[in-house]
């Protein structure tokens, strides 16, 4: 079985496992789910939905972050880790929106990674998930993780992987199997010692440095 038939093995297999899957992260808007993926890094989702809703309480849209003291922002998004640089980030991003895309979330990759600490992941997910638009398929440690595992991708950085992973399933499956891997490497192919026995995908799987 060469790399592209179990890729898409993978996907049909995950398909079945999580049919369901969506995104963690309690948002309503575009703009709350930017922002939300950005809290995620190194930080649970559960954890980041424990701190969004004061935080959107207090600054509903871009034009309120964006005038916001950084160091009430930190305050409130201090459980997050981090704080200073999301605080940071979150603030930029927020003025940027405003002053150049008339306080709406772009909906194109380009200029959304042109936006203050918002990389192709960020993006990735933003477009996926709120506009439905399969700009890319999302990678962050656990998407890396499993590809590898699954000796779907060699590579190491995550545009490599990206690119990889985008040639070997079509297009209208990428929003989908981003999520489903980042279920699986949450809830089954953990870092430290993967649940191999309860693995949907072990038949097809080469366990690369497991």
């Amino acid at each position: 079985m060469n790399r592209g038939e179990r890729s898409r093995l993978v996907s049909e297999l995950l398909a079945a496992e999580f049919p369901g899957a969506e995104c963690e992260l309690d948002y309503q808007t575009p703009w709350q789910l930017l922002v939300a993926t950005v809290l995620s890094a190194q930080c649970t989702d559960s954890r980041v939905n424990q701190v969004t809703p004061e935080l959107f309480r207090r600054w509903p849209g871009p034009s309120q972050l964006a005038s916001a003291p950084v160091e009430e922002v930190e305050s409130v998004i201090r459980p997050t880790g981090f704080f200073r640089n999301k605080a940071r980030s979150l603030t930029a991003a927020a003025a940027a929106i405003s002053e150049h895309h008339n306080g709406e979330v772009p909906k194109d990759v380009e200029a959304l990674v042109e936006l203050p600490g918002i990389g192709r992941k960020t993006a990735n997910v933003v477009l996926g998930e709120a506009f439905g638009i399969p700009a890319g398929i999302a990678v962050d440690t656990h998407v890396k993780r499993v590809a590898r595992r699954l000796g779907l991708t060699s590579a190491d950085d995550p545009l490599k992987i990206e690119a990889e992973l985008e040639e070997l399933l079509p297009r209208e499956e990428w929003v989908g199997f981003s999520m489903r891997m980042i279920l699986h490497g949450r809830r089954v192919c953990v870092a430290r010692k993967p649940r191999c026995p309860a693995c949907c995908l072990e038949p097809v799987c080469r366990k690369v440095g497991v």
